[in-house]
């Protein structure tokens, strides 16, 4: 177990780099801060030249790859990070330098065994992308395909381990303090961010991510996925095949192949509606750089790493919710906040109604192409503390989601509106899942089973341990100790003691 002087001495180096770019701006002028932070955060600047304007991108590129993973989950959130924030963490690129081809042919032969000449007739030593977990090269197999090879950095998953293990002991001192820090349950938060990234780190979950979204999209065909070389697939490496396109971030490029861009988004919305509503499995980090135009003019995707899931009932309020907000029939989106235990019940579901009709209505006599999912969101979040509506970790990579989809299909049509294409599909899904059909067959089958399993007895049970509300149960969080001896002043003096501890050294060093 991590000692708590580690910890401090972890978050005191990150703390300095995120003073010296001024991020830490907004904790300190936020009036939920608790007293004992702001100090603390205070202390952090002692002697940083603060820049004017905050640089959150910035500062986390500068302190690691775990601080770059971490951001860009925080770029979903507004109403943890504020606005301003959660738009400058949208610029985090997830790129870094590439690590020697030496040392990942070395990494390599120890994923597979054995030499990857025997798998491989030729590697591209240099790397075609390089991210903070894992390097993509190209490659040709000994049977003649083209292939791209991706290959975890090594050191990654310890590197991660370290840094995650501090933010969850962060997380439950600042959770510890109470009130709108307790709301936001920042635990809850690390925690899923966790388990998204040590889905990351193997690759072979990630291969079967991508096996299983090719299943599920077959009712998609002008969305590619391309195909996993189990073969020449470990926990450490990944192989598949190799996808010629254009990025549909090369706007130019596209242009001047003459690609139908207005084709190009609306494939893009419907497949990303089909995976999130129809399938509940959905490619959760569709942004530019994974999505290439192949030349017979469908979308290939990759890199699937960080998946969404959501089961039918979270889907079906989902639809719901969108449907309602589409067409203005917000007491019904304000019902299902509240069935779903999304809002807690000693509220009035009118009066959130009308919160709802506040964010909704405004939107609804812009130009379509003005029109913004992004802008329903951060509107949404707005009203979340009026009403005690707590995070819902299961919900927050399909929020970062459709932002992303939405702002990619803007960049290929500025004329798309996400909420105009969803409509038919949300209204022919609901129709589909809750009309006079879908009810009666859904009866037939729970009564069969209900029959199967002694009905008298079910319907006891059922009774006594009613059926959950709208969030899936909350993961198990381990034990953190809250360090409580001296409050806030014991992160303040560790603080001014390291600050000046730094300076002394500096001035003895400029002699």
């Amino acid at each position: 177990m991590t000692a708590p002087a580690v910890h401090l001495w972890r978050l005191f180096k990150w703390g300095r780099i995120l003073a010296r770019h001024g991020a830490l701006r907004g904790i300190e002028r936020d009036p939920n801060t608790p007293a004992s932070l702001r100090r603390a955060v205070r202390a952090l600047r002692i002697g940083a030249r603060v820049p004017k304007v905050p640089a959150y991108a910035d500062a986390l590129q500068a302190i690691g790859p775990a601080a770059i993973k971490l951001g860009q989950t925080l770029a979903t959130r507004p109403d943890i990070v504020g606005d301003v924030a959660a738009h400058d963490l949208l610029r985090l690129q997830d790129a870094l330098p590439p690590v020697p081809y030496e040392t990942i042919h070395a990494a390599m032969t120890r994923a597979f065994g054995r030499d990857p000449a025997e798998l491989f007739q030729s590697i591209d030593p240099v790397p075609v992308g390089a991210a903070s977990i894992a390097q993509v090269h190209r490659a040709v197999t000994t049977d003649g395909r083209q292939v791209a090879v991706k290959v975890l950095r090594p050191g990654v998953e310890e590197e991660f381990a370290h840094a995650i293990d501090t933010y969850q002991w962060a997380a439950a001192q600042i959770e510890a303090m109470g009130g709108e820090l307790s709301r936001l349950r920042p635990r809850l938060v690390i925690e899923t961010f966790k388990r998204w990234t040590l889905r990351e780190l193997d690759l072979r979950r990630e291969a079967a991510s991508a096996s299983e979204l090719a299943e599920a999209m077959t009712a998609e065909p002008d969305f590619f996925i391309p195909t996993i070389d189990w073969q020449r697939t470990t926990t450490k490496v990944l192989t598949l095949a190799w996808v010629d396109g254009i990025k549909l971030s090369n706007r130019d490029a596209l242009i001047a192949a003459g690609y139908d861009r207005k084709k190009l988004a609306d494939t893009l919305v419907h497949a990303f509606l089909r995976q999130a509503i129809a399938e509940g499995f959905f490619h959760a980090d569709m942004h530019q750089g994974n999505l290439f135009a192949l030349p017979d003019g469908k979308i290939a995707a990759i890199d699937f790493g960080i998946m969404g899931r959501i089961d039918r009932r979270a889907r079906v309020w989902l639809a719901e919710i969108l449907y309602g907000l589409i067409t203005g029939n917000y007491k019904r989106v304000a019902e299902i906040h509240f069935e779903a235990g999304y809002v807690p019940a000693h509220h009035n579901v009118a009066e959130f109604a009308t919160a709802l009709r506040a964010v909704g209505e405004p939107m609804r006599g812009l130009a379509v192409k003005d029109m913004s999912i992004g802008m329903m969101l951060d509107g949404l979040f707005n009203i979340t503390r009026d009403f005690d509506m707590q995070t819902q970790p299961h919900l927050l990579l399909l929020q970062k989601t459709m932002v992303m989809v939405e702002g990619v299909a803007t960049s290929l049509d500025p004329d798309i509106n996400l909420w105009e294409s969803a409509a038919p599909f949300v209204r022919e899904w609901i129709r589909t899942e809750l009309g006079p059909e879908a009810a009666i067959a859904d009866r037939l089958i729970t009564d069969l089973r209900t029959l199967a399993r002694l009905p008298d007895l079910i319907r006891n049970i059922e009774r006594r341990y009613p059926a959950p509300g709208g969030a899936p149960p909350a993961p198990p969080l381990r034990e953190i100790e809250v360090v409580r001896i001296g409050g806030g002043w014991r992160y303040v003096a560790v603080a001014v003691v390291s600050a000046l501890a730094s300076a002394a050294v500096v001035w003895l060093v400029l002699g």
